[in-house]
């Protein structure tokens, strides 16, 4: 499962984490307006159901993530929070909903994530461009980044995704490659890297993103750095893992600031155009800043 919720955690265990992990409260004026309405009229986004320590800012910022596709994953990845098990049929009327709560939340900028449905004959991709194309209709100028799941490497299911247009095509590996089977359920590092691949040959900007604090080794971080530069991928998110319960994987490190400013240094040298890196970044932080990109 690929999206901000997967670093959601239980924000009782604040106290628990080192100094550098502290968040502060949300506030400001945009954030009040967005939360009011999302609670007014019962909109679902993936900042507030996973606990993001960035909600706040990002909110603020006119910025807000939302999922489609239920709320249920085929897949059931150790670091995710997202429950697994049989899915829903798909809501024909989600295209239509997600963009009046985009209208209604008067974003400038929403980021767009799913369950993977691996129970559907196109894994969903057929929802997917509709979403995307109904946003657009009914949002004039939005910007737009997707957070895709891999699609099973699909690329005719990709290709959907590219046709409907957003600005910004996202697809994580969330780990380095020793560490996939151990951490992701279904999805394949090798995999990953043919999907995005496929976007950047096929699309302006491809982005993806790994998590810190699984057991990984330095080198192993830059060589997917180098793994995916030879994809294409021109974006990267570096974040810090925190277990969503005491039933998923365990952090093994809390990784200091210093060595994630460290990695968007390496990867602006090695040359990604942008690269997020600190403790508390997420897939979709600071994501409008992306499309520059």
């Amino acid at each position: 499962m690929e999206k901000c919720k997967e670093m959601s955690h239980d924000l009782s265990d604040r106290q628990r984490l080192p100094r550098w992990m502290k968040m502060n409260m949300p506030k400001g004026e945009k954030y009040s307006q967005v939360k009011n309405l999302v609670e007014k009229h019962g909109l679902h986004t993936i900042c507030a159901s996973g606990n993001c320590p960035n909600m706040g800012e990002c909110w603020n910022r006119g910025t807000a993530t939302f999922m489609i596709l239920g709320d249920i994953c085929t897949r059931n990845c150790k670091f995710c929070a997202v429950k697994g098990g049989k899915p829903l049929p798909p809501d024909p009327d989600e295209p239509a909903k997600l963009a009046e709560s985009v209208r209604i939340m008067e974003l400038k900028h929403c980021v767009i994530t799913s369950v993977d449905r691996d129970d559907l004959d196109d894994q969903g991709a057929g929802i997917w461009a509709r979403t995307i194309l109904e946003v657009k209709r009914v949002n004039p100028g939005i910007r737009m980044e997707v957070l895709i799941p891999d699609f099973r490497g699909e690329k005719e299911l990709i290709r959907q995704v590219i046709d409907a247009g957003p600005d910004v095509i996202s697809h994580n590996l969330e780990t380095v490659e020793r560490l996939t089977p151990v951490i992701r359920s279904a999805a394949k590092y090798r995999r990953s890297l043919e999907v995005l691949s496929f976007i950047a040959q096929n699309f302006p900007i491809a982005k993806s993103g790994i998590m810190l604090g699984l057991g990984e080794k330095y080198e192993e971080v830059l060589q997917t750095m180098d793994d995916l530069l030879l994809a294409g991928c021109k974006v990267m998110t570096i974040g810090q893992y925190l277990a969503p319960t005491a039933g998923h994987l365990p952090v093994a490190e809390y990784i200091k600031p210093e060595q994630f400013d460290a990695y968007r240094k390496i990867g602006l040298e090695k040359g990604f155009s942008f690269v997020e890196s600190s403790p508390l970044v997420r897939s979709s932080y600071r994501a409008e800043e992306h499309v520059k990109a």
